[in-house]
C-alpha cells in the first residue's frame, strides 16, 4: 500500500491481482482494516457513476482476486483472506503482510526502544516506502484519510529517526535526510528544531544558527507565524553559546545519566554494600523498560541477591530482596528456578533477622515471597492428579505462600505504607486463584491498587490495578469497563515508557473480538475470525521477554474455536503445536480427536490438577469435556465441584486472553458424565 497497490505471495514473487479495478477492491478492503465493507459502499467508492450492473461487477472483481490471492483453494471451500459477510466483503491478512499495517507497527515499536536500537528500525521501516500510500487511486475520495495519515505516520518516523540518531550519538547522519525533509516540508517546526539541534551536536553552532533564522523566514514568508516556543528557546540558547562560548551547553539525560554513573563508580568504594543496595534498585527499574531490559534483571537479580547473603548482613539482604517490586500481572514465572532461588533466599533471610528490624524490611521480604510463589512455581514435588480429592495439607508452598500474602498486606495496612500496600496487593492477587470463579474479587483488588495509585503518584502499582481489572472485567463478562481500563492502562504505558503492558492490551483485545464473533458460525469461520484476530497479538510472543507467559499460547489461540464449536481437535491440523506447560490438559482431548478413547482415560488419569492461575479455569474445561468423553465419571465430578462458582462466566476469559466458551457448557457435560 505504500505506494502503487500490489500483492506478492510468500516468495516475494508479483501475484496478479487483474486490472486496476481489482486492484481498487483490495485496496479499498485494505483500507477498512478487518472490517465488513458493503457491496453497495463499494460500488460507490468505484464509480462516480455506477454504470449498470455495478453490484455484480464488483462480484466478478471479488470472485477473480480470491482466486488469485488463494490460487490453491478447493471449489467451495470458503475463502481464509477475502470472506463474505452478510452483504459485504472483508480481507483478512495476517498484520506483518500489508506493508502499511507492519510499517505502523514498527515505528509504535521504536518509540519502545533505546535511541541505539530504535534509529535501525525506522531505517528499516521508512525503506519499505515506495511512494505516497496508494499511489495509483490518487483521486479516490476513499483514499484521502488513510493516505493523509499514513503521510504524517511517514514524516513522523523521519523525525523520529532524525531524533535517535542525535541522542545516539550520530547527529552528523541525521543532517544529511533533515535538509532534505525541512526543504520538502518546511512547516514542520519539529524538522527545524532537529535539524539546528543536530548541527549544533556536530560542532557546528554557526549552521544551526543559519537553520534557525532560516526556518524563522519561511515560517513568516509562508505561513505568516513567528516560530513556535521550542524553536525559540533553541534560537536563545545558540546565542547564548555565541556570546559565552566557554559556557556548556544544558546537558542532555544521557550526558546527565553518564555523569552520574562515572561520579558514582568514583566515589562509593568497590564492594561496599551501597552498591548492592543501589544495583537491586537499578534492577527494579531496568525490568519495566521492555523485553531486553526484564531479561536481564532477571538474570542479576539472583546475583545480586547471592551477593547479599554472603555478606552476613540480614537486613541490607533483605533490602536487596524487598527492593524489587516489579509489577506481575501474569500469574506463571518466566524462571521457576530463579523464583526458588529468591524465596529460598527471602524465608533464610526471614529466619536471621533480628526482633527490632524495621516492620517495613519485613513485609517486603513476606510480599517477595507471595510474588515470586505465584502459581506452582514452589511444588515440591509432583502435583497432585486432577482426579484427586482436593487436600491443601499435600501442598505446603501454596499455604506458606498465601500467609505471607495476607501478613504482607496486613503489615502495610498497619504502616499506612502505600508503595508497601501496592507491592502486598500484588502478592494478594498473584495468591487469588485457590478456587475458581474468584474475578469479582481480583477486580477489588485491582480497584483498589488503581485508587492507591492515583493518590499517592505510584506509576506501575496504577498500570498492574489496571491490567488486574482487564482481565477481571473480561471474565465478569463487563466489557466496556475492560476496555476503558485497557485504554487507560496504554495511555500510561505510552506515555511513561513502559511497553510491556501493550502486550496485555494487545491480547485482550483480539479476545474482545473472539468474544464479539457471531455465535452461528461453523468452526472453520469461527477459526479464520480467530485466526485473523489473534494475529497481531501471537506476533509480539518472540519478542516479549515473557517465557512464563509467551510459551503454549499460540497453540491454544488455535485450539479455543474448536473447542468452542464443541467439536474434537483433527490431529493433523496440531501436528506441530507446541503447547508448553498446558501439554497435560490438552493431550486427552488430542488424542480423542485421534480416535484413541484407551489412551486418552490412561491420560486423564495420570494429568495434574491445573496450576492455581489464571489458566486454571479454562484448563479444567478441558479435563470435563475429555473425561465426559471418554467416560470417568470420577474426574467429570471433579471438575464440576471445581468449575461451579465460575458457572455464569467465560472460561478463559478473566485471563485476558482467549475463551473456551461459556463454563456452563461444559459443566452440564461433567455433571451429565457424573450421573448427577
Amino acid at each position: 500500500m505504500l505506494g502503487p497497490v500490489e500483492c506478492r505471495d510468500g516468495a516475494g514473487l508479483p501475484v496478479r491481482l487483474g486490472g486496476p479495478r481489482h486492484r481498487e477492491v483490495v485496496a479499498r478492503l485494505l483500507v477498512a482494516r478487518r472490517r465488513v465493507v458493503p457491496v453497495d459502499r463499494l460500488v460507490a467508492d468505484l464509480w462516480e457513476e455506477p454504470p449498470p450492473g455495478a453490484t455484480g461487477a464488483v462480484r466478478t472483481f471479488v470472485a477473480e482476486v480470491r482466486r488469485a490471492l488463494e490460487p490453491g483453494r478447493r471449489p467451495r471451500t470458503p475463502s481464509r483472506l477475502l470472506a463474505t459477510e452478510g452483504l459485504g466483503y472483508v480481507l483478512r491478512p495476517a498484520p506483518g503482510a500489508v506493508d502499511a499495517w507492519h510499517f505502523e507497527a514498527e515505528v509504535a515499536r521504536a518509540a519502545g526502544l533505546a535511541p541505539a536500537d530504535a534509529a535501525p528500525v525506522l531505517d528499516a521501516a521508512l525503506a519499505t516506502c515506495r511512494g505516497p500510500a496508494y499511489a495509483d487511486f490518487p483521486g479516490a475520495r476513499w483514499a484521502h484519510a488513510e493516505r493523509a495519515r499514513l503521510a504524517e505516520l511517514r514524516l513522523h518516523a523521519v523525525e523520529r529517526r532524525a531524533d535517535a540518531l542525535i541522542r545516539s550519538g550520530a547527529p552528523r547522519e541525521a543532517v544529511w535526510d533533515l535538509d532534505a525533509h525541512v526543504a520538502e516540508h518546511p512547516w514542520r517546526e519539529d524538522g527545524w528544531h532537529l535539524l539546528a539541534t543536530a548541527l549544533l551536536r556536530s560542532g557546528r553552532q554557526g549552521d544551526a544558527l543559519g537553520v534557525l533564522r532560516r526556518a524563522r523566514r519561511v515560517l513568516a514568508d509562508q505561513l505568516g507565524a513567528d516560530p513556535g516556543p521550542g524553536l525559540a528557546r533553541l534560537e536563545r540558547e545558540v546565542l547564548r553559546q555565541a556570546d559565552h562560548p566557554d559556557e556548556a551547553a544544558p546537558a542532555t539525560g544521557d550526558e546527565v545519566w553518564s555523569s552520574a554513573a562515572a561520579a558514582y563508580e568514583g566515589s562509593v568504594p568497590a564492594r561496599s554494600p551501597a552498591r548492592l543496595e543501589a544495583t537491586a534498585s537499578l534492577l527494579r527499574e531496568l525490568a519495566v523498560t521492555g523485553a531486553g531490559g526484564l531479561d536481564a534483571a532477571r538474570r542479576h537479580r539472583a546475583a545480586a541477591v547471592a551477593a547479599a547473603e554472603r555478606t552476613g548482613d540480614a537486613e541490607l539482604a533483605a533490602r536487596v530482596i524487598g527492593v524489587y517490586d516489579v509489577p506481575a500481572v501474569w500469574t506463571r514465572v518466566d524462571d521457576p528456578d530463579a523464583a526458588r532461588t529468591v524465596v529460598r533466599a527471602a524465608e533464610r533471610v526471614l529466619a536471621r533477622l533480628p526482633e527490632d528490624a524495621p516492620e517495613t524490611v519485613r513485609a517486603r521480604l513476606l510480599a517477595s515471597v507471595a510474588v515470586e510463589s505465584r502459581g506452582d512455581a514452589l511444588a515440591e514435588g509432583a502435583l497432585p492428579r486432577a482426579a484427586d480429592p482436593p487436600g491443601r495439607a499435600r501442598e505446603p508452598w501454596r499455604r506458606r505462600a498465601q500467609q505471607a500474602a495476607a501478613e504482607a498486606e496486613s503489615a502495610a495496612r498497619r504502616l499506612h505504607d502505600a508503595s508497601l500496600l501496592a507491592f502486598a496487593l500484588n502478592g494478594t492477587f498473584l495468591q487469588s486463584f485457590a478456587h475458581c470463579g474468584q474475578a469479582a474479587r481480583r477486580d477489588a483488588t485491582g480497584a483498589e491498587l488503581v485508587r492507591l495509585a492515583r493518590t499517592h503518584g505510584l506509576l506501575g502499582p496504577e498500570v498492574l490495578g489496571r491490567l488486574i481489572r482487564v482481565q477481571a472485567l473480561a471474565g465478569l463478562g463487563d466489557l466496556p469497563g475492560a476496555d476503558h481500563q485497557a485504554t487507560a492502562a496504554d495511555h500510561l504505558a505510552d506515555r511513561y515508557e513502559r511497553p510491556l503492558a501493550r502486550v496485555f492490551t494487545t491480547w485482550y483485545r483480539a479476545l474482545r473480538t473472539t468474544l464479539a464473533t457471531p455465535a452461528d458460525l461453523t468452526a472453520t469461520e469461527a477459526a479464520e475470525v480467530t485466526e485473523a484476530a489473534y494475529a497481531e497479538a501471537v506476533a509480539l510472543l518472540p519478542t516479549c521477554g515473557m517465557p512464563g507467559f509467551a510459551t503454549g499460547l499460540p497453540a491454544l489461540t488455535r485450539l479455543a474455536p474448536v473447542v468452542r464449536a464443541g467439536a474434537l481437535p483433527a490431529p493433523e491440523a496440531f501436528t506441530e503445536a507446541d503447547w508448553g506447560p498446558y501439554d497435560p490438559w490438552v493431550r486427552p482431548l488430542l488424542l480423542l480427536g485421534d480416535a484413541r478413547p484407551d489412551e486418552a482415560r490412561e491420560a486423564l488419569g495420570t494429568a495434574p490438577r491445573p496450576p492455581h492461575d489464571l489458566m486454571a479455569e479454562p484448563m479444567w474445561c478441558l479435563l470435563a469435556r475429555a473425561a465426559a468423553l471418554a467416560g470417568d465419571p470420577v474426574l467429570a465430578a471433579r471438575a464440576a465441584a471445581v468449575l461451579s462458582p465460575a458457572e455464569d462466566q467465560q472460561a478463559g476469559a478473566a485471563s485476558g486472553l482467549l475463551t473456551f466458551g461459556p463454563v456452563a457448557e461444559y459443566l452440564a457435560e461433567a455433571r451429565e458424565a457424573a450421573g448427577g
